[in-house]
């Protein structure tokens, strides 16, 4: 089978980086091509209804003008029956493109503008019983055979004539509609054509932004891992000169960091070294007598004892069952309810309440029982999303203490509830990596308190309780 090079590698790991970085690119400058395109069809939306509504009021006043200071052409007097009012607005008007003007007289379609509209209304009955059921001026839409039409009714009267008319005066919005389509059109067309230059730019300018990255990566793939005191030149206060400068700050901590576990290694070794020659002195030299038998057994314990203390020392407080891990004293439960439910809040943007609050004291390390709790909350904002329900509570009964936390996340599947109380365990679930020892840890302030931490089972979500006997 053929292998692959570590330049081949690099040169694959360089071009996926490349591809990213093309793809970011031409994703923005998508983006920012469709919000510009959908913002400025929709200002011409706007304009076109603005447009619509000023022509419709500017009919109307020409109407009303007519009926107010005009006279019939034929008598030369004021107009004294409805019908012959419109008819003669009829005639002097001339409709825009997409526009149409008819009259009722009674409800009933009298007379309409000479110019064929692209849609009869008044053949239309829905139509006519919107229009004729208008007592005062009004503004609307109606559906027709040619999309929505916007129209505009001005009922009149006649002095001396009983019969009620109507002017409506018709816009087709949705034939406007179609100028606007096409400029949106030539539009995504010029948009289309700029996406495209603007992605030979961004493939063009990814690749000169990655040149100097991968010539920093190949000088760092000359430094060995045994010779951390080499270090990378830095030229220049780019962002790669920084690039360089960080990465010369890491192999200052990795050389520190190998330098004290080197220092570390000698230091245990030595000090467990010591104990372990004295024990295996002592018995070698043991004889048969009882004395020095026991003597030498003595040395041995004592030894033995001391590279014990040792051990745990350089644990830490990784050993929860250290005797002074917890110090124990009264604490009051709705005091530490509340103020864990106080704490946590700082942690995440929750929505926090407050569940049940028990009442009473019991015996345990107030601060030891806050870091456990302030801990389940921490796992429970991990496994939630903002203004997700986070519920802290608390309740005493039989002897024991309770103490929990309700979160609303995916909850923990049953097979891993008592998987995830081991040390360095981690679900896929959260949202944010740990060291997988949060639950370890509370496990671990529970058993010095003498109880446990139990999973139960919820409808919604996980709830972490501590169980703790009232004792302590």
């Amino acid at each position: 089978m053929g292998t692959t090079s570590s330049d081949e590698r690099a040169t694959r790991r360089t071009g996926s980086a490349r591809v990213r970085l093309f793809a970011a690119q031409v994703a923005v400058v998508l983006l920012a091509l469709l919000a510009s395109l959908l913002i400025t069809r929709q200002y011409l939306l706007q304009r076109l209804d603005v447009r619509i509504d000023a022509g419709l009021a500017q009919e109307a006043d020409e109407f009303r003008a007519l009926a107010t200071t005009g006279v019939d052409p034929v008598t030369g007097r004021a107009f004294d029956d409805p019908r012959r009012l419109l008819r003669v607005h009829l005639q002097r008007s001339v409709p825009q493109a997409n526009e149409t003007v008819l009259a009722l007289v009674d409800g009933v379609p009298d007379s309409r503008v000479a110019q064929a509209p692209p849609a009869r209304l008044d053949l239309d009955p829905t139509a006519v019983r919107t229009f004729a059921a208008a007592t005062d001026t009004r503004v609307g839409e109606v559906d027709s055979t040619r999309g929505v039409v916007r129209y505009r009714v001005v009922p009149v009267t006649v002095e001396g004539s009983p019969e009620r008319g109507a002017l409506v005066v018709g816009v087709f919005r949705d034939l406007e509609r179609r100028e606007v389509d096409v400029v949106t059109l030539v539009l995504a067309g010029a948009g289309a054509i700029g996406l495209l230059l603007a992605g030979v730019a961004a493939w063009v300018m990814a690749g000169r932004v990655l040149r100097p990255v991968d010539d920093v990566r190949r000088a760092a793939e000359e430094i060995q891992g045994s010779d951390l005191s080499r270090r990378l030149e830095v030229r220049g206060t780019d962002e790669v000169a920084q690039l360089a400068q960080t990465f010369n700050a890491m192999l200052d901590r990795l050389e520190r960091a190998f330098a004290d576990q080197r220092q570390f290694l000698d230091d245990a070794g030595h000090e467990l070294r010591t104990p372990v020659t004295i024990v295996r002195g002592h018995l070698e030299t043991m004889g048969d007598d009882p004395a020095s038998r026991a003597a030498a057994l003595a040395v041995a314990d004592d030894e033995l004892d001391r590279m014990a203390r040792l051990v745990d020392d350089l644990l830490t407080l990784a050993r929860a069952d250290d005797p002074d891990f917890v110090v124990t004293g009264d604490v009051e439960v709705s005091e530490l309810t509340l103020g864990v439910l106080t704490r946590a809040r700082a942690l995440g943007d929750r929505d926090w309440q407050l569940d049940d609050v028990g009442a009473g004291f019991f015996h345990g390390d107030e601060q030891r029982l806050l870091q456990a709790m302030l801990q389940l909350a921490q796992n429970a904002v991990a496994h939630t999303g903002i203004g997700d329900t986070i519920r802290i509570g608390s309740a005493v009964d039989d002897g024991h203490v309770d103490l929990w936390v309700h979160d609303t996340g995916p909850g923990i599947a049953r097979a891993d509830r008592q998987r995830v109380m081991d040390r360095f365990v981690r679900t896929g679930t959260s949202r944010a990596e740990g060291s997988g020892l949060g639950l370890a840890i509370v496990g671990g302030i529970a058993r010095a308190h003498g109880g446990s931490v139990v999973v139960d089972d919820t409808a919604v979500g996980a709830r972490v309780r501590l169980h703790l006997p009232v004792g302590g």
